[in-house]
């Protein structure tokens, strides 16, 4: 019982504007080779809402969720995270706002091999230094229990699946409860089962806990069972 009460003790109000920004910018390259990526595109989402961003590779999708994430910062334009202000923080600044509100989930899983899945999990929040280590391992057995890997909690990396090797990696972005989850291509390494598992995982541990998930992919299936879906074409969403 203590550890779903760890779980649910921090849900959040659906609907509320959890990022928004507004007329980002973002070229790449240099000289002749200059592209202007990102031409203006504005965007927010909310708590309990899952948005897709589709569209042809090369369009400035994964460009924008490195901006959305703090780890690139745009040539023009505002990002706003809980209504605060995040595009022009310093390094330090962006990296502190990135461990306690943003949560990842790549293609590839990037979990430590050489560690458990419980250690792989408890990570995020080692980093945020706001848990008791019994805190930690507590809210870890739990986020591995809803992904259906109770059992495998002290698995190396190497031990686990590819499909068990993402939901980890969902575990993992969870970990310090953020405001907002961003996915790049979530499901694209896996086959079918794993895909759906996985995506039903994200969504409904995301929706459960009141958080804005947004994720790029290129799989119309999985688009068309998020709440919203933004295409985008040269820059710009169309």
């Amino acid at each position: 019982m203590a550890r779903r009460s760890s779980m649910t003790e921090a849900l959040q109000p659906h609907g509320k504007l959890a990022l928004r920004c507004r007329a980002l910018h973002r070229h790449l390259g240099q000289g002749e080779g200059r592209v202007h990526v990102l031409k203006g595109v504005s965007f927010e989402a909310r708590r309990g809402q899952v948005y897709a961003i589709v569209g042809p590779s090369g369009c400035g999708k994964s460009t924008l969720l490195y901006l959305l994430g703090l780890l690139d910062r745009p040539d023009g334009g505002e990002i706003e995270i809980n209504g605060s202000l995040m595009s022009n923080h310093d390094d330090l600044a962006r990296t502190a706002a990135r461990g306690e509100h943003i949560g990842f989930v790549f293609q590839f899983h990037f979990l430590m091999l050489e560690f458990t899945a419980l250690e792989n999990v408890m990570m995020p929040m080692r980093k945020l230094g706001r848990l008791t280590p019994a805190a930690m391992r507590d809210r870890a057995h739990a986020l591995l229990d809803s992904v259906g890997l109770g059992a495998k909690t002290h698995r190396l990396g190497t031990q686990l699946s590819g499909g068990e090797q993402q939901r980890v990696a969902v575990a993992r972005a969870l970990a310090n409860q953020p405001t907002i989850l961003l996915a790049d291509e979530p499901t694209g390494n896996l086959d079918v089962r794993n895909s759906n598992l996985v995506f039903d995982l994200l969504t409904r541990l995301a929706k459960e806990n009141g958080q804005a998930v947004v994720l790029v992919t290129h799989n119309p299936e999985i688009a068309q069972r998020c709440d919203v879906t933004r295409p985008m074409r040269d820059g710009i969403f169309v």
